[in-house]
């Protein structure tokens, strides 16, 4: 019996390794992977980290990183492009120089700087060369409010009131598309965050789920916006339907029972309904 084939939207995933398999590189597959696209991938750094913390982060040479584009990119048919860690300067100018030839139809960039425990995953010398030559490429970022107030050094440490300047900063820092996350702001009980375009802005408001179990969910929520895209939603869609499936992927976190830190997001949520056993809370 011949069975039918039909084309699987590819997408790529430039970042860090996870260890613990809740973000980085891991959590972009499995949210590829989770919302019905393909998964290939790019390795930037390996990271020695868990629950609790990170411990060690290790940078591939970029003439590495770049050969691993060269692979990917000649070979498989990359619709979207998503591009997370990248720790050092000339790994980011490998990956333009790359990019800049290859020219993917979506390219959305989650300037990861800081991770969730609070170590400093992009090197200073990198953050100028992040905005000057790779975010100008981009058709999304996805910086949350401590990345927006580092790209656009901003001075206030109250993130609420600085929103309306902030917007004002990154439209000129990158005049494309915007999504400023809100996770990190001071209100208990909603999380916004907002979709910047050239000509409109909208906003994602949604109540905050409590659980502690938060690790990875800025790659998980950039990886579904390239996913979408690459499924041929426009901008605003892939937003909304991602930020549908990171609701849900927090709302069942806590189904996991995985380490004795901030765990990670429930990425397959909706393929594991009836999972029972030891070390799953259903």
């Amino acid at each position: 019996m011949k069975h039918q084939t039909q084309d699987i939207p590819v997408v790529l995933t430039i970042a860090g390794s996870d260890s613990s398999g809740g973000a980085g590189i891991q959590a972009d597959i499995k949210t590829i992977s989770a919302t019905g696209s393909y998964a290939c991938s790019v390795i930037t750094a390996v990271t020695a980290q868990n629950t609790q913390g990170v411990d060690a982060v290790h940078p591939l040479p970029a003439d590495i990183v770049g050969q691993q584009l060269d692979s990917v990119l000649n070979d498989l048919n990359v619709v979207a492009v998503k591009i997370g860690m990248l720790s050092q300067p000339d790994i980011i100018e490998v990956i333009a120089e790359k990019l800049s030839i290859f020219q993917p139809r979506w390219l959305v960039i989650d300037p990861v700087m800081i991770s969730t425990s609070g170590t400093h995953l992009l090197e200073p010398s990198a953050t100028g060369i992040l905005k000057n030559i790779l975010l100008p490429m981009a058709d999304l970022i996805t910086p949350n409010l401590p990345e927006a107030l580092m790209l656009t050094s901003h001075a206030e440490s109250d993130c609420l009131p600085a929103m309306p300047l902030l917007t004002e900063q990154l439209r000129k820092i990158h005049p494309k598309g915007i999504l400023l996350k809100g996770g990190h702001s001071e209100d208990k009980n909603f999380c916004e965050d907002l979709l910047i375009t050239p000509d409109e802005q909208f906003s994602f408001k949604s109540e905050r789920i409590t659980t502690s179990n938060t690790h990875g969910t800025g790659c998980t929520l950039s990886s579904a916006i390239a996913s979408f895209l690459a499924q041929g939603n426009t901008l605003y869609d892939a937003v909304a339907l991602a930020k549908t499936f990171i609701s849900a992927a927090i709302s069942n976190a806590d189904r996991l029972c995985v380490g004795q830190g901030k765990g990670p997001v429930h990425h397959f949520h909706a393929f594991y309904q009836s999972l029972s056993g030891p070390g799953t809370k259903r």
